[in-house]
């Protein structure tokens, strides 16, 4: 998987620990630099490259408007910030999302899921397998196992020919990882196209027991798909 390289700048030492924890925590998400002081991170990107700023909006030496002034578009940007009556000043720029102090781990995973379908992450079909995290631990899957994925509320249950992994993730931002012989199939399905067996108008059997809907403002893409 390629990882999105971020930057932490907050003035308050304690919410860039909490950040970096929670970056920590992201399979997806690489720390590249943190600090409290926005001019050392002005610094730091003038020689290095980076993806996305955790950029807190009220600083004393340089504030978060000013700073994504400075730096323009050539990265993205989630804001964050105590005062709520910021929330809408700086969306003229390359805004990914807002986040309100204090943080959660929850608001904050949805932040960065939304930030991964604003980067192109289509090096990892390349290789033949991607990395998710699931049951605290890091595991390597070859695509050609993958049978489906299928969305469950907040999280993903990926399904190969042995095993599931249940994964905190969106079903369109892991679709964004997958290659082209995957397809969306339901609001709630996406196949793996060289694991279908049989088909009728309602449903789609990849094996002896599996079967999997399909939507109907997916039927005509997936059947073109299949030709």
């Amino acid at each position: 998987m390629k990882k999105i390289k971020c930057i932490i700048v907050d003035d308050e030492p304690l919410a860039v620990s909490l950040l970096e924890n929670y970056v920590e925590k992201i399979p997806f998400l690489e720390l590249v630099f943190s600090s409290e002081n926005p001019i050392d991170v002005l610094e730091f990107i003038q020689k290095n490259d980076a993806d996305l700023v955790f950029l807190d909006i009220q600083m004393p030496e340089l504030t978060g408007i000013n700073f994504m002034k400075i730096v323009g578009n050539k990265m993205k940007y989630i804001l964050t910030t105590a005062y709520s009556e910021y929330a809408l000043e700086g969306y003229d720029h390359n805004i990914v999302d807002y986040l309100l102090k204090p943080i959660s781990f929850d608001r904050f995973n949805k932040s960065v899921l939304k930030a991964r379908e604003r980067f192109p992450l289509a090096e990892a079909s390349e290789v033949g397998h991607f990395f998710v995290k699931s049951s605290g631990h890091q595991h390597r899957i070859n695509f050609d196992d993958v049978l489906y994925v299928e969305s469950i509320k907040d999280y993903v249950n990926i399904k190969t020919e042995s095993q599931e992994y249940i994964v905190l993730d969106t079903l369109k931002s892991l679709e964004n990882q997958l290659p082209a012989n995957f397809i969306r199939v339901h609001k709630s399905f996406i196949l793996n196209l060289d694991k279908v067996k049989s088909l009728n108008s309602k449903k789609i059997i990849i094996n002896s027991e599996q079967e999997i809907p399909i939507g109907e403002m997916y039927r005509s893409n997936f059947l073109d798909k299949l030709k």
